[in-house]
């Protein structure tokens, strides 16, 4: 024998006692939003999950507020001039920039190893020394400053007023491309036994050329020539870079860039 189909009546009688069952069984709306003042933000998000009542009770102004002025007051404040703007929009907008801002830098594509120094220090036009070593067989003290011994004799200095000429490139290995760190030439203004030179180092491709790069490129060397060396400097404290980031920069020059399929 077959069940008696339910008629309209029957079917909304029905879909009321179910709708009541499952009511019972959810916690009211003012529990809801006592217990979100007690949530920290990624809870208050995963809850607003559960289901259309939840979201709303964990997306209220009253919730969100004291967390978004605790963390981003300067955000909260906005909600002044744009009051339409909930609270967790302003939240999770300062939260992205945050994690934009402090998002560690990606490790290097090129390594310490592929990189060959080559410098030139003339006088008159005539060399005084020629360097062709590997970046890695220099001692670098975990900063991107590389000390080496020279080793093709000495002078006894130079003397003032003396044109001089300091050519430092960076090349890839195999010679498949070639950064000039530095290409200076002048007068000394006066005799000294150690020569400091410095340039300022081109923005990376992938930056405006109308806003300068922050870093410059430094070559010390005994006038005696004995010893020189070889960095890149931040201006604004002047310490030099670390490996990581100055491998970072040389890689914008030296390498294709990963964005020129696309």
């Amino acid at each position: 024998m077959k069940p008696k189909s339910l008629n309209l009546q029957g079917r909304r009688k029905l879909k009321l006692r179910m709708s009541e069952t499952r009511s019972k069984n959810l916690p009211p709306w003012e529990a809801l939003v006592m217990v979100a003042h007690y949530l920290d933000p990624q809870t208050l998000a995963l809850a607003s999950c559960v289901s259309k009542s939840w979201c709303q009770a964990m997306s209220l102004d009253v919730v969100w507020q004291p967390l978004c002025s605790s963390s981003f007051p300067s955000l909260s404040n906005l909600k002044i001039s744009y009051p339409s703007v909930p609270y967790h929009r302003l939240y999770a907008t300062g939260l992205a920039a945050f994690k934009r801002r402090h998002k560690p830098p990606s490790k290097p594509r090129l390594s310490i190893d592929n990189i060959v120094f080559t410098i030139q220090l003339s006088t008159k036009g005539v060399p005084i020394f020629t360097i062709a070593e590997a970046a890695s067989k220099m001692n670098n003290n975990q900063v991107f400053k590389f000390d080496v011994d020279v080793k093709h004799g000495s002078f006894k200095g130079i003397k003032g007023l003396e044109e001089m000429k300091v050519t430092w490139n960076v090349v890839l290995k195999g010679w498949e491309a070639i950064f000039t760190m530095m290409d200076w030439q002048g007068k000394l203004s006066c005799r000294a036994m150690e020569g400091w030179f410095s340039e300022e180092l081109p923005c990376p491709g992938c930056c405006s050329s109308e806003v300068g790069s922050g870093i410059v490129a430094d070559l010390k060397v005994d006038m005696k020539v004995e010893k020189l060396s070889v960095g890149i400097l931040r201006v604004v404290d002047w310490r030099y870079v670390s490996i990581e980031d100055g491998l970072r920069y040389l890689q914008h020059f030296l390498l294709p860039c990963q964005c020129d399929g696309m």
